[in-house]
């Protein structure tokens, strides 16, 4: 079974029917932290504040079930929101996220008055680093991106796509059984569900 966390961070619906388009049936909306525990892959997926978000999965358990989880070695995959709280630290609200991985989310400090903050729209990924869940995609392609904020990992070994939008920042991130995009796969058309579908095969084991 493939959970999809429910943490009031909106958008669940649409990444479940996404799922069930490239064959994910068994994709299940769920705020319980033991179903977390126990399902076979996990899609960590969210729109809107960091600090609203972080306190709604610890008031539910599910910060200890999303740790849990990873630690399990099983498919995890984070989209936009569910990209930021993976990591150590948040700007938004100065929140302590979950810390799988090294990192810092920092808000976009633009220099061009003409690029407007949030980034919304289509943009294009540069693949730096093959992985098994971006099979189905090639460097250039173009995805659907709304936010603020972005993951700055410690370690560049953990990123595995770069987006340009006035500056360069990490736009897919990915560590052991964890695999993370900043842009909306359930927005993006036939490549986000590419995406979705690579993920569906990908039995956790990192690249070498």
């Amino acid at each position: 079974m493939l959970a999809i966390v429910d943490y009031d961070a909106g958008n669940v619906r649409s990444v479940q029917r996404a799922c069930e388009h490239v064959g994910l049936t068994d994709a299940e909306i769920t705020a319980d932290p033991d179903v977390v525990r126990g399902a076979d892959r996990v899609i960590f997926p969210g729109v809107g504040s960091s600090e609203s978000a972080v306190d709604t999965l610890h008031n539910r358990g599910l910060d200890a079930a999303l740790t849990e989880f990873y630690h399990s070695g099983k498919p995890l995959l984070g989209i936009c929101l569910g990209s930021q709280i993976v990591v150590e630290h948040s700007e938004e609200g100065d929140k302590d996220c979950l810390g799988l991985l090294a990192g810092q989310v920092k808000r976009f400090q633009l220099a061009d008055p003409s690029l407007k903050v949030p980034h919304i729209g289509w943009n294009s990924v540069d693949v730096v680093r093959d992985h098994p869940v971006l099979k189905n995609i090639s460097s250039g392609d173009e995805f659907y991106f709304v936010h603020s904020y972005y993951v700055e990992p410690v370690d560049p070994e953990t990123i595995y796509g770069r987006t340009d939008y006035g500056e360069d920042f990490c736009s897919m991130l990915g560590q052991n059984n964890l695999f993370t995009t900043q842009f909306h796969l359930e927005k993006s058309g036939r490549l986000g569900l590419g995406i979705l579908e690579a993920f569906g095969d990908w039995d956790g084991t990192p690249p070498c």
